[in-house]
């Protein structure tokens, strides 16, 4: 079944094409990694390559216009390095900053410090800060 897929997947008439753009793709985003200047490069990254010309996404406009002005060394530069490529184009397409949610990490109060702050509680008149002490004593998880 392992044979079958590779022979598919190397078949230059069906997806062999896609596996050809993928692999150029990755080695183009080896050599940006390599020319682009360190802060540029990791705000940025090849997104495809398409007749000659190199697609580059960056993360915000002032990198994007660095880029634009850099246009003619990466040419160069990827030219030299045996990339047939005759322009570069900038486009502006800021990443997915989403992480996925993290549960907060609960740091147990010390014996001490949960007394003082049960006393400083008893010693507050009924107040919004008192409440919010309260309920901090409640849910914090204490050391024994």
């Amino acid at each position: 079944m392992a044979d079958l897929l590779e022979n598919y997947l190397q078949d230059s008439e069906g997806a062999g094409k896609v596996l050809v753009h993928a692999r150029l793709l990755i080695r183009l985003a080896g050599l940006y990694a390599e020319i682009a200047p360190t802060h540029l490069a990791r705000a940025s990254r090849v997104a495809n390559f398409k007749s000659g010309v190199v697609v580059i996404h960056a993360d915000s406009g002032a990198i994007a216009a660095k880029l634009r002005q850099m246009a003619p060394t990466l040419v160069d530069q990827l030219s030299q390095r045996g990339i047939e490529c005759s322009g570069v184009q900038v486009k502006v397409q800021a990443r997915d900053q989403r992480e996925p949610a993290r549960a907060p990490a609960h740091k147990p109060l010390s014996v001490r410090t949960s007394a003082e702050l049960t006393a400083l509680s008893s010693s507050l008149p009924t107040s919004p800060l008192r409440r919010a002490l309260e309920g901090l004593l409640a849910r914090s998880a204490r050391e024994e």
